[in-house]
């Protein structure tokens, strides 16, 4: 199961060569980590549209801002740790307020950094970038749900913070989907059905997630996966109906659980069918330096942790 992996560092540049062809108003704005994340790859094919303006990530927002005023459709990329969090403001007031055509896609996020420590693991920028009016949120699960999300938001006016990941063995993670998966703004992807019990997950717990299901389905369980691929807007509607079906949810994220995935799940469940929620991601507290699956251990970020939050929160169930 899941025996196959990629780079959603390789898939965002790979997405950016593509668009590059497809809409001659793309423009990709980089803070001197291009060659990291692959943005630099555009740059190689589309030199004219191309900029890197080094380590000044508020100048990096800036910039973008400047393009989408000017008609163009804005990529903006960095580091999670660095944006957004070196640039909160200029992303509220110039990007969000203004309702730019500025897509922010950033690598890095979570404790999946590994040896570069707390100083680099970002942890809290689902919550902050899902409070900003107007920004959409996307955290894809593999490469392919990446190269998918990139090029679709392209045709979808307006800003987005997509955060992926630099990956566990070797600069890759997981692959989840197959070629060809098509992105849907604001509705979660039911990867796996169940009546049992459900798993809402997004980014590298969504593998962890679909592990865990068949481990319980060996033992008699119904669980259902739901990669909750945008976390903003929520597809409050499934999240509704997978609650009243099995009575209790379980979240999984590379996240803070405050603020993140499990905050924005139990929001909509306390609202519309309210039910005990376990949330595993990271819990209020920084990284350290180590690999990145010693880390996900560590953390309880794995299919094991989840499937023991599945079985206590059984006895919760409503």
């Amino acid at each position: 199961m899941l025996e196959k992996s990629g780079s959603m560092r390789s898939a965002y540049g790979d997405a950016l060569v593509e668009l590059g062809a497809e809409n001659p108003r793309i423009v990709v704005i980089g803070a001197d980590t291009t060659d990291s994340i692959k943005s630099a790859n555009f740059g190689i094919k589309y030199p004219d549209r191309f900029f890197n303006v080094g380590i000044a990530e508020q100048n990096l927002i800036g910039v973008a801002a400047g393009f989408a005023f000017a008609g163009k459709i804005a990529y903006a990329g960095t580091y999670a740790i660095f944006v957004p969090g070196k640039c909160v403001d200029q992303i509220r007031n110039i990007v969000a307020y203004a309702n730019l055509d500025v897509k922010i896609v950033c690598s890095h996020g979570g404790i999946t950094v590994g040896p570069d420590g707390a100083s680099h693991q970002q942890v809290e920028d689902i919550a902050i970038m899902r409070a900003i009016p107007r920004m959409r949120v996307v955290v894809p699960a593999d490469a392919v749900a990446t190269k998918a999300t990139v090029k679709a938001i392209a045709d979808i006016p307006g800003p987005f913070y997509v955060r992926i990941s630099r990956g566990i063995s070797g600069g890759n993670s997981a692959t989840v989907y197959e070629d060809g998966m098509e992105y849907r703004l604001g509705k979660g992807n039911v990867l796996r059905d169940g009546k049992d019990a459900v798993i809402f997950a997004c980014g590298l717990l969504v593998p962890e997630a679909l592990v865990a299901a068949e481990s319980m389905n060996k033992g008699g369980l119904s669980v259902a996966v739901i990669d909750l691929h945008t976390v903003k807007p929520i597809d409050e509607e499934l999240i509704t109906g997978y609650g009243k079906t099995c009575g209790f949810a379980v979240t999984a994220e590379e996240h803070n659980i405050f603020g993140g995935l499990g905050s924005a799940v139990t929001e909509v469940l306390s609202e519309s069918y309210p039910i005990p929620v376990k949330r595993v991601g990271v819990n209020d507290t920084f990284g350290e330096s180590g690999e990145a699956a010693e880390l996900m251990v560590k953390y309880g970020l794995t299919a094991d942790k989840i499937e023991e939050a599945v079985i206590a929160s059984r006895a919760e169930k409503r």
